[in-house]
């Protein structure tokens, strides 16, 4: 049986979920927007991330981390409400460099579940209709009880 998540209750375990991660506070990653089974969270441009100096462009794991973030984030929302997640495969194919100093967006959703693996797909921008990168998981769930 699945379980019928209030809009609230969906943000609460969201939001419980980014908190308890440490780099997504280094990150400063921010959650925006949140739906059954999607999450759209933002990441500051910041001279820490840099992975080219001489450019300003933030490193390619700075964004793989804010992608799976979000994956994790989309499936933590579904209407299932998991109880935990945990990343089995993150493929990401990062299309052009994210454009210094530009606020880096990740939207990702959920878009089919079973009982113990959820299958997320997400993309990452910086305000230009170009990706920055687009990704493909698979995440373990522990369900609700």
């Amino acid at each position: 049986m699945t379980p019928d998540l209030t809009s609230a209750a969906r943000d609460e375990i969201a939001q419980r979920f980014i908190s308890a991660l440490p780099y997504a506070k280094a990150l400063g990653l921010t959650l925006v927007r949140l739906g059954d089974g999607m999450a759209e969270i933002l990441m500051p441009w910041n001279v820490q991330l840099v992975g080219d100096p001489e450019t300003g462009v933030i490193h390619g794991g700075a964004v793989f981390a804010l992608m799976d973030t979000c994956a994790g984030t989309a499936v933590m929302s579904h209407a299932s409400a998991p109880r935990r997640t945990a990343t089995l495969d993150l493929r990401i194919d990062y299309m052009r460099a994210a454009m210094p100093d530009r606020v880096i967006t990740a939207r990702a959703e959920c878009y089919h579940i079973t009982r113990t693996v959820a299958f997320v797909r997400a993309t990452a921008t910086d305000g230009d209709d170009r990706p920055i990168a687009t990704a493909t998981g698979a995440f373990m769930i522990e369900p609700a009880p």
